[in-house]
């Protein structure tokens, strides 16, 4: 059971925490457990993680702020392990080095800025650029499969639902585009199809024509040469 002082500073930190918020941090205990944080880091701008939203875990011990918490990542991150404990020097992986002048928002500051930074530590993993990314893009959907984050944090799960709309408005509106230019096609070809055959009508015409002009002057020479060598053979006839 956690003692009274230990209670008592992390009503007043979770109440601090509220009224002066961590730039992408946030955080809320159990409401069961005032010992267990649910924490969630927003992936910063300009790094791999950026657009990602890592959930995890601060479990404090009952003599706090006199010994330092546990530390893990439910979240795939590509930066740490998840369901292991990660090496901190403010988390219980290193106690002498612990400072009881420390808070929850000192301890997710730092979290953070370690999160940024590539150093390895116990806990942590070794991946690309690329593999961080495609983490960070799933990694809204992953946390809004979990029960508990689903009841601790609901503005996430409402932004979640917003992209999912969203994607589904930009799909729907990428369907019709293509649904429209399918339909115009079928239009288009039947235009060049209509042009072809009427070409190839009036050369036909044209074929038929010249034949008929070559064909005219063939048998109108034979006649006129028999009618010309019947007047010319007259006079022979008389003589």
């Amino acid at each position: 059971m956690a003692e009274k002082s230990c209670i008592k500073r992390l009503q007043k930190e979770y109440r601090a925490l509220c009224k002066e918020p961590v730039s992408h941090v946030v955080a809320r205990p159990s409401p069961n457990d005032i010992l267990e944080w649910h924490y969630v880091l927003e992936g910063s701008e300009g790094t791999p993680f950026a657009g990602g939203y890592y959930y995890g875990k601060i479990k404090f011990p009952s003599e706090y702020p006199y010994k330092p918490p546990g530390i893990s990542m439910t979240t795939p991150n590509g930066r740490f392990m998840t369901q292991k404990k990660i090496c901190l020097s403010m988390s219980d992986f290193h106690p002498e080095s612990w400072n009881p002048m420390w808070s929850v928002s000192s301890i997710l500051t730092g979290l953070l800025s370690f999160m940024m930074d590539n150093s390895p530590t116990t806990g942590s993993v070794n991946t690309t650029v690329a593999e961080k990314q495609r983490l960070a893009k799933a990694s809204l959907a992953f946390n809004c499969k979990n029960p508990t984050f689903r009841k601790l944090f609901p503005e996430y799960v409402e932004k979640y639902n917003q992209q999912q709309l969203a994607e589904k408005l930009v799909a729907e509106q990428v369907s019709a585009e293509m649904s429209r230019e399918e339909n115009s096609t079928p239009m288009l070809e039947r235009v060049p199809n209509s042009l072809g055959e009427d070409v190839q009508r009036i050369d036909a015409v044209k074929v038929g024509r010249k034949a008929r002009k070559q064909s005219f002057p063939t048998w109108m020479m034979f006649l006129l040469v028999s009618i010309f060598g019947i007047v010319m053979a007259l006079p022979l006839l008389q003589l």
